[in-house]
């Protein structure tokens, strides 16, 4: 197979990477706390957890849950948490006893809740004391035998401004006493390989219900070891310091800052609540962050924040954002004010996640998803499955060993998404353009047609960007008598003298006639996934 991408690969990057040898995360967990013992690992609200501090606490929590609620190799444990310093060492304790992790949104509705630990068949749940009247709606409705609540400030000393919510519906155990039971019981590690399951990622559900991706040993690792590849020319191993605002339940920031910088022993300040600007401002003016992760409308609400730009960014080397497209006005306007260049990224939650980065080339060409990790490849495929020539759009087909191994219970979904050489079918669509480097055209479910003429709203989204007073916009498809279907934008205003007219003039300037948007509503603010991804479904 002639990987045209080759050429852009950073210097001295393997296209390919060794996995033979490692297991298991835990083999690489208790050489991390060893090597790093003594570092700090997280912070948060100003407490501190060193390697070793996690390595002890997450011990005691494994014990309890092995010893005192009888907790198996391949149960399922839910973990319903914000970015706090219990979720780390909750993670590993699971991640020790051999249990499989169900990473849950403390945001979810009862509904969504209801599905989603009903599907994984989950006995236990971790969950964050503000969630739990959400649980207690649905309590008679799921299988849950044992609660473990969370508060904002159980690992710290420090008042801290979350809610602390009574239950008194559903008996459970504070996190804090499982861990000091946990630290008298004795504790039996389990042997695991790189096909045991390690996360249930449940998808966005966009189409439907949510399905589990089953996540293994073995796809994390892959991922982890691709990116370390990757990026080894910007990794200094014990000194990186990693800012994680996006959530460390999503699978972004699971992967990227709370599994592979922990292995690269980085210390990483965690934000418990990503919508504090003043917050989020005070800790890039006072600390020296090396490696920031983001969507779009993370980079574009920090870039709109009062005095951002007077921050020091002098020792940020890495930023790279995913979850959505990276509009280009964003990432010009990113490193113009930080001097970092902001990577895009790509992937999936069933691809663990990363599939291909963006670090540009020595020409200094940088549009784009980039190009695909080592040990991985991409094909771009028609609807009837054949490959498509270079510079073609198609539907981008993966395959490597962060692949999941299938949906959870679902035999026909998993059948449905793999091609029958084994590729990942991704549901987007995308091209290789004759740099080497791929781009994502749009989701192919998103895809608007007008006429017979198809519309990608990426697009249409990405043009309005560039028109003075608009702060974010999005764009989807509505049914119209003439045309089959109509775009329909969405707009938040920057500036309220801007008007209808004025829009459709700017789009007509640089979009054809059926792209220009037959329908404009200007709205106070855009629903958003918890990582902030515009949903387009809701909209609809």
């Amino acid at each position: 197979m002639i990987k045209a991408w080759l050429n852009n690969y950073p210097i001295n990057v393997s296209d390919e990477v060794i996995l033979n040898g490692t297991n298991s995360l835990t083999e690489l967990f208790h050489e991390t706390v060893v090597k790093f013992k003594n570092k700090i690992a997280f912070t948060n609200f100003d407490e501190k957890l060193t390697f070793s501090d996690i390595d002890q606490k997450s011990r005691d929590f494994a014990a309890y849950l092995q010893k005192e609620l009888g907790v198996k190799k391949g149960d399922r444990i839910a973990l319903m948490c914000p970015n706090i310093l219990a979720f780390p060492i909750a993670m590993w304790g699971i991640i020790r006893t051999g249990a499989v992790q169900v990473n849950v949104n403390p945001s979810y509705t009862a509904r969504e809740l209801k599905h989603q630990l009903n599907d994984a068949q989950v006995d236990v749940i971790v969950i964050f004391l503000a969630s739990m009247p959400t649980l207690n709606d649905i309590i008679d409705d799921i299988t849950i035998k044992n609660i473990i609540t969370v508060n904002a400030d159980d690992s710290t000393n420090n008042e801290v401004n979350f809610p602390n919510v009574e239950n008194n519906t559903v008996k459970s155990t504070p996190f804090e006493v499982a861990l000091s039971l946990g630290h008298y019981l004795s504790f039996d590690e389990p042997i695991l390989q790189t096909n045991d399951l390690l996360f249930l990622q449940y998808t966005g559900g966009t189409t439907g219900l949510s399905k589990g991706a089953m996540l293994t040993h073995g796809n994390l690792i892959a991922n982890i070891f691709q990116y370390k590849e990757f990026a080894r020319n910007q990794i200094n191993m014990g000194q990186e310091i990693v800012l994680t605002v996006l959530p460390m339940y999503h699978i972004f920031a699971l992967m990227a800052n709370t599994l592979c910088y922990f292995f690269c022993g980085a210390k990483n300040i965690l934000v418990t609540d990503p919508r504090d600007m003043n917050h989020l401002l005070f800790l890039w003016q006072n600390n020296p962050i090396t490696f920031f992760t983001g969507v779009n409308t993370l980079f574009n609400s920090l870039l709109n924040v009062p005095n951002f730009d007077m921050a020091n960014f002098s020792s940020l080397k890495l930023t790279i954002g995913g979850g959505a497209a990276v509009q280009q006005t964003v990432a010009d306007k990113w490193q113009k004010v930080t001097g970092c260049r902001l990577n895009e990224g790509y992937g999936l939650s069933e691809t663990s996640p990363i599939l291909t980065l963006n670090f540009g080339c020595k020409k200094g060409y940088s549009n784009g998803i980039g190009t695909p990790l080592p040990s991985t490849n991409i094909s771009i495929r028609d609807d009837l499955g054949a490959k498509v020539p270079q510079g073609s759009s198609g539907e981008l087909c993966a395959k490597g060993p962060q692949i999941m191994a299938g949906y959870w219970q679902d035999l026909q979904a998993t059948s449905e998404c793999m091609t029958v050489d084994g590729y990942f079918k991704t549901g987007d669509i995308a091209m290789l353009d004759e740099h080497g480097f791929f781009h994502i055209v749009d989701r192919k479910k998103d895809m608007v047609i007008v006429s017979g003429f198809n519309v990608y709203p990426n697009e249409i989204e990405d043009e309005i960007s560039k028109m003075r007073g608009v702060l974010e916009s999005a764009c989807i498809g509505v049914e119209d008598d003439k045309t089959g279907e109509a775009v329909k934008l969405f707009i938040v205003k920057k500036n309220q003298s801007i008007t209808k007219s004025d829009v459709v003039s700017f789009c007509r300037q640089q979009l054809v006639a059926y792209k220009v948007p037959k329908h404009i509503s200007f709205i106070e603010a855009l629903p958003k996934s918890s990582v902030g991804k515009i949903l387009r479904r809701s909209l609809k």
